[in-house]
């Protein structure tokens, strides 16, 4: 079944453009199961479906990789449900994923430090960090080369800004993170330590103290670039989803139409 997407408004103005006929309009976008985009065309009072991915033969449609980041409490693990909810009801192949993942060897490692379990160099734990992330890298290639978009809660930002924040060099934290996928776009929620010190459940794990939490936004804010889309995480939960939806829906138009994968920092 296809269904109609009235906040894609920004991409239809760009197909516009690439269409380059001032006589053409496009009503709406609509995606089918396969999460395939089409554009309605109406030319000379008829309309007609045409595939937006033809409009560019050479393309190479894949899922879009969606990484959401934030401090301890900012709501990500939320939101990224919500999204997952959202898009699967529009039919769009998804998956989400959390770093760390807990399951596996080292992952169990990393759970038991972030617990106050163990403990463990500050070093080591950074590396241990991004061996998590390295061991999931082949199979998320997979999966966006098969069309299915990713929902990331935390990635490479969060060992960098976390690792930094600790007093580790910068550069040194980037560097076991380079040759990752680098995604198409990070969605980080802003808000300050101590409104986050308000929500329920702050303190139960090793990094959730106000002070440190400072640091960290320093070196998130350190890590912007062009890929990222600020949101205020202290508006109301339905404006936060409202934006959070519009971008991720707009991305992953984009993949659709066909746009390479790129790696961290390899500039």
């Amino acid at each position: 079944m296809l269904r109609t997407f009235s906040q894609l408004k920004p991409l239809l103005l760009c197909f516009r453009k690439q269409a380059r006929r001032p006589s053409i309009r496009y009503s709406s976008v609509k995606f089918q199961a396969n999460c395939s985009i089409f554009a309605t065309k109406m030319e000379n009072d008829s309309s007609k479906k045409t595939e937006i991915s033809a409009l560019n033969p050479n393309s190479q449609p894949r899922g879009a990789l969606v990484v959401l980041e934030g401090l301890d409490r900012s709501g990500k693990s939320s939101q990224c449900s919500e999204l997952l909810s959202h898009l699967q009801s529009i039919g769009c192949p998804v998956e989400l994923w959390r770093f760390p993942d807990r399951n596996t060897a080292v992952g169990q490692m990393i759970s038991a430090y972030l617990s106050n379990e163990s403990n463990l160099d500050d070093h080591t734990i950074h590396l241990l960090f991004s061996a998590n992330r390295w061991e999931k890298r082949s199979l998320m290639e997979d999966k966006l080369k098969a069309g299915t978009t990713l929902i990331i809660d935390r990635y490479s930002y969060s060992g960098v800004a976390f690792s930094s924040a600790k007093g580790l060099d910068f550069d040194w934290c980037k560097a076991p993170e380079m040759g990752l996928l680098a995604p198409d776009m990070v969605l980080y929620l802003d808000i300050s330590p101590e409104k986050a010190a308000e929500r329920g459940g702050y303190g139960d794990e090793r990094y959730e103290r106000v002070d440190f939490q400072g640091k960290v936004r320093e070196k998130y804010q350190a890590l912007h670039d062009a890929s990222w889309k600020i949101v205020d995480a202290c508006l109301p939960m339905e404006e936060v989803q409202k934006k959070l939806r519009e971008y991720v829906v707009e991305c992953v138009a984009t993949c659709q139409n066909g746009r390479a994968l790129s790696h961290l920092w390899s500039h």
